[in-house]
């Protein structure tokens, strides 16, 4: 984790090449800034804590672990490749005491693919998987859902992330979790 936030904060500071700054969509036009979504944000990291808790065997864990670092090495090496910000939001972040952690960390590059949302799917799917075969009630997959759907939004909502970020995180978290055994098979297995 240490490493991967070594990198991740090095690129962004100090990219290999020109910066892409990533085109506003219709969507997002019409997502404004919305202060709440912050909490949703930072709630990632409690969200992907809760599939290797729930691993059913140390297999499992192992391949939860094997498949999202994999994930995240995937994202970082677009991110050296094809370095993105997004634009500049219309947003007096001074009036927002709480986003000055947030922004002072990370002004909105390595964006494209989002790993908020690559993470946050990937680890949904898990946790759906993990609710499933732990015998969790349709309330708690249903709240998994939402869950996730709240991160999603957050990255939007929080003016970290476009639209087309969005769709390439969601596009990297489904290609991992094609690669990944831990979702294909059912039961205990890895």
């Amino acid at each position: 984790m240490t490493a991967f936030f070594a990198a991740y904060l090095e690129l962004l500071h100090r990219p290999w090449y020109p910066v892409t700054q990533m085109p506003l969509t219709w969507l997002d036009r019409q997502v404004d800034f919305q202060p709440w979504a912050l909490v949703a944000y930072a709630s990632l990291w409690i969200y992907v804590s809760l599939p290797p808790a729930l691993a059913a065997s140390r297999a499992r864990l192992f391949s939860y672990g094997w498949h999202i670092g994999s994930l995240c090495v995937a994202g970082l090496l677009i991110f050296v490749l094809w370095p993105t910000a997004v634009p500049p939001a219309a947003v007096d972040w001074g009036l927002y005491p709480g986003y000055a952690l947030l922004k002072g960390i990370d002004k909105g590059g390595n964006a494209c693919p989002s790993l908020h949302v690559a993470t946050a799917l990937y680890s949904c799917l898990w946790l759906a998987r993990e609710l499933r075969d732990l015998g969790g009630g349709p309330q708690l997959r249903l709240a998994n859902w939402i869950w996730c759907g709240l991160i999603v939004f957050s990255t939007l909502a929080t003016k970290q992330h476009v639209s087309l970020d969005v769709l390439a995180g969601v596009l990297l978290a489904l290609a991992v979790a094609a690669l990944s055994p831990g979702l294909r098979r059912a039961g205990g297995a890895a």
